[in-house]
């Protein structure tokens, strides 16, 4: 059996993913001759990162998933506490890379590769989190939890309903954000102007 929270977990997974392999697409596309579009288009992908991901989604990763499969499966402690340290540098990861964006795109060029190495290695990190969480994590969450905890976990996930994930009616507040990528990206990415 599937728990509703384990599948919720891997849908904002795979939107987030969606999203991480995108940027990687815009950024090895660069701004050709429609840079305006371009800044917009990765500052709006940032900032959903920011802004659904670490303030939603981790945060109940973090408190409520993580100190049972830790109390029940003690074996799984080291991936929580590399899973926990990623958490606590996620954060000011995407904000740095806000910070980086904003210097490429007002200083100019002379910024464009400490962004794109700042990128890389951020869309390498958060994919390799999210498969240690989906390889480890909710595997032993799956053996060990009651149904009790799955209740509480499966409540608590359920308030998520991240639009991306394409569950969910947009909700209002993200409903921009969603329309600004998917509209300004280009193809094949979104369905802006090629």
């Amino acid at each position: 059996m599937v728990h509703e929270s384990i599948r919720i977990i891997r849908d904002e997974h795979a939107a987030l993913a969606a999203m991480l392999k995108s940027m990687g697409l815009m950024i090895a596309r660069g701004p050709t001759d429609n840079a305006d579009g371009f800044f917009d288009v990765l500052r709006a992908m940032l900032f959903y990162i920011d802004e659904f991901p670490e303030r939603l989604h981790h945060p109940k990763e973090f408190n409520l998933l993580f100190p049972r499969v830790a109390r029940l499966a003690p074996q799984t402690m080291p991936a929580i506490v590399k899973l926990e340290q990623d958490h606590a540098s996620g954060e000011v990861a995407v904000r740095e890379l806000q910070h980086l964006l904003l210097a490429w795109e007002l200083v100019g060029d002379a910024r464009r590769l400490a962004f794109e190495e700042a990128a890389k290695k951020y869309l390498d990190f958060y994919l390799e989190h999210m498969r240690l969480e989906e390889s480890v994590i909710l595997p032993a969450a799956q053996e060990v939890l009651s149904a009790a905890d799955w209740k509480e976990l499966d409540e608590a996930f359920a308030t998520n309903c991240d639009p991306l994930t394409g569950r969910y009616p947009r909700d209002p507040i993200y409903d921009r954000l969603f329309t600004r990528i998917v509209m300004r990206a280009p193809s094949p990415i979104g369905l802006g102007d090629a």
